[in-house]
């Protein structure tokens, strides 16, 4: 067997747009490149970024299969495409269903990921209906299980640790790989997603907050004010550092007049227009977790009362 001083990761691309690519491309302080070096990780395959032969990915795909070359890391990107009718033949590699060659590299990985929301719960071409049958690692939307089963490990003894995002963040994926490449625990929490980067909600750090505890609400864009109660912001109700960790360390939606979409979600895309708020008696439908209905209901009338006048201003 051959011996692998440095951790190897192996990055297979599933049915989904390459946005998650696109996106890490983005990290900087250090960039890509330079993490991996500085982490001792050897890209054993990036389908964007390799320069390898068919041949020589060929052959160590078999080294990998046959335990004869170690896979410390497993990435996937994208959902695992299942139609047509089970076959997993609209996404093939070498002929075959490309299902078959993720299932053979998450039995022979020490850590498994499912890099972005595709490939964590389903994401675009998930529902019934979609003619891919597209269905996440080891969970399909709210369900446990997924492809691989509920019941699966990876040879460390560890669940498929998921990073949803419509793309990822880079600092998600910056994150978990930082720890699993110093043989660190990764803390999961809520659908196996990491505490250290999926612990907070969008609305932390909103800059829009204030107008959200006054009830300082839109209708348009291009305002100042809360999009949550008539434009559709997902900010109060997804998982994610948005604005703690911004993008590109400038900015996040609601900080640029954007609705949050939701896309850490594990119902992501979600059947409701993204730009308008699903309500019941004027109240949103989805409420921030943990809070009363009716309690709210009160106390955000009282506190769009109370709003000060320089937050109402913006309507004078």
């Amino acid at each position: 067997m051959k011996t692998q001083k440095n951790k190897t990761l192996y990055w297979l691309q599933s049915g989904g747009c390459s946005g998650d690519s696109m996106s890490i491309l983005n990290l900087n302080s250090p960039d890509l490149f330079s993490f991996f070096s500085m982490l001792s990780i050897d890209v054993l395959w990036h389908p964007s970024l390799s320069t390898i032969t068919y041949t020589e990915h060929d052959q160590m795909l078999e080294e990998i299969v046959a335990g004869e070359r170690k896979l410390d890391i497993l990435c996937v990107e994208g959902n695992v495409v299942m139609g047509p009718d089970g076959s997993g033949m609209f996404d093939t590699f070498r002929g075959k269903p490309k299902k078959d060659l993720l299932q053979q590299l998450a039995q022979v990985a020490d850590v498994v990921v499912a890099v972005g929301t595709c490939a964590s719960f389903g994401g675009f071409g998930s529902y019934e209906g979609d003619d891919i049958a597209g269905i996440g690692l080891q969970q399909h939307h709210n369900t446990q299980g997924g492809f691989l089963g509920k019941d699966f490990h990876s040879k460390k003894g560890l669940q498929v640790i998921n990073l949803p995002g419509c793309p990822i963040h880079p600092k998600a994926l910056e994150s978990v790989l930082n720890l699993v490449a110093r043989n660190l625990p990764v803390e999961l929490g809520a659908n196996n997603t990491p505490k250290c980067y999926y612990a907070p909600t969008v609305h932390q750090g909103c800059t829009r907050n204030e107008h959200h505890e006054y009830k300082v609400e839109e209708n348009m864009f291009g305002e100042e004010g809360c999009m949550f109660f008539h434009l559709g912001c997902k900010g109060p109700t997804t998982h994610a550092s948005c604005n703690t960790h911004l993008w590109n360390d400038v900015n996040s939606k609601t900080r640029a007049g954007v609705p949050c979409f939701g896309c850490t979600n594990t119902t992501f895309p979600h059947p409701s227009p993204f730009f308008e708020t699903p309500t019941i008696a004027g109240t949103p439908l989805h409420l921030p977790e943990g809070v009363d209905r009716a309690y709210y209901l009160a106390y955000k009338d009282m506190a769009a009362e109370a709003a000060p006048q320089r937050l109402k201003k913006r309507e004078e």
